[in-house]
């Protein structure tokens, strides 16, 4: 079996059309279309079912993806292994972070720059999208690392997590808020939210699971009147009185930047927890191994409780 075959195979499947795969491996559409036919004849089952608008796997090609996934980093990592003996890194490695990312306490481009340096003849591809889909594409071998937001105890079959922020939940409203009333009040229970506008993250994200399932868990379902990706938007529509603004404790610039009054939310506490995730159970690439290494080292100093003010070793060892 030809390796080419299966680079070609995978390229298709990822982009779901020949044209598009052909242009990604800078070869001609009807030579990919070719190679790909033989391998089907090979094997003696249609890995694609070319009959719609777009090209889907077929029952068989799903079976086979993940193998041929497999094979192709073997085939890297062999190559990786000798370089290695030269002092020279090389290969590729898909990472994804949560969307809005770039707004958490870690500055991931100074990460992803440094490694850059150090290790120039590294492909680095980067992906922002929800928590949900990030996990399952971790799963189909699609990401090697990503930073997502978590909300159970337990990560998924096959996933190791590394808890690299936890913090409260709040909710951040206008000055004038009614919620604001009291003095000195610091805090709002879930159930006072029932009734009122939120703004959420989209579904998908760690934060958002958190707050739909501890909603249902009080007997409600929560009322959405806005949703976006990042935190920072979210309140900055909260600071125009249009809703309460359910997400990770702000700074308090941005707090007082926007205008902002923040309850921490109670009865039950609920908190916002973003992990590093990766693959267990299968032969990481060397590129993979060094650059999870070094996000381990990075991102995953002691975790800030701050609602207990305590400082929590990292899990998911």
């Amino acid at each position: 079996m030809d390796i080419r075959h299966l680079r070609y195979f995978v390229t298709v499947a990822e982009e779901a059309s020949f044209t598009r795969a052909a242009a990604r491996l800078h070869l001609a559409q009807p030579g990919v279309s070719a190679q790909i036919r033989q391998l089907e004849r090979e094997l003696g089952q249609p890995l694609l079912d070319r009959s719609g608008r777009s090209v889907t796997l077929t029952e068989v090609g799903e079976a086979v993806l993940p193998y041929a996934r497999a094979a192709l980093t073997a085939v890297e990592a062999v190559g990786q292994a000798v370089e290695e003996f030269t002092g020279l890194l090389r290969g590729r490695v898909a990472i994804g972070i949560v969307s809005g990312g770039g707004a958490y306490e870690f500055d991931m481009a100074a990460v992803l720059a440094g490694f850059h340096d150090e290790h120039p003849q590294v492909e680095i591809a980067l992906t922002e999208d929800t928590s949900e889909r990030m996990l399952a594409a971790l799963t189909r071998g699609e990401l090697d690392i990503a930073v997502v937001g978590v909300a159970d105890e337990e990560p998924p079959p096959g996933i190791s997590l590394q808890v690299v922020i936890d913090e409260p939940l709040v909710a951040a409203v206008a000055r004038d808020d009614p919620a604001r009333t009291g003095t000195g009040r610091t805090g709002i229970p879930l159930a006072e939210l029932r009734d009122r506008p939120l703004i959420s993250l989209p579904r998908g994200t760690g934060v958002r699971a958190v707050l739909d399932r501890a909603c249902e868990q009080a007997g409600f379902r929560p009322r959405i009147a806005f949703e976006a990706a990042a935190p920072l938007f979210l309140a900055r529509l909260a600071a125009r009185g249009l809703g309460v603004a359910v997400v990770p404790a702000l700074s308090a610039d941005v707090v007082s930047a926007y205008g902002l009054r923040t309850l921490e939310i109670t009865q039950p506490p609920l908190r916002g927890r973003v992990a590093l995730a990766w693959r267990t159970g299968c032969q990481a690439g060397p590129a993979t191994t060094v650059f999870l290494d070094l996000l381990r080292t990075t991102l995953a100093a002691p975790v800030l409780n701050r609602r207990t003010g305590s400082l929590g070793s990292p899990s998911g060892d």
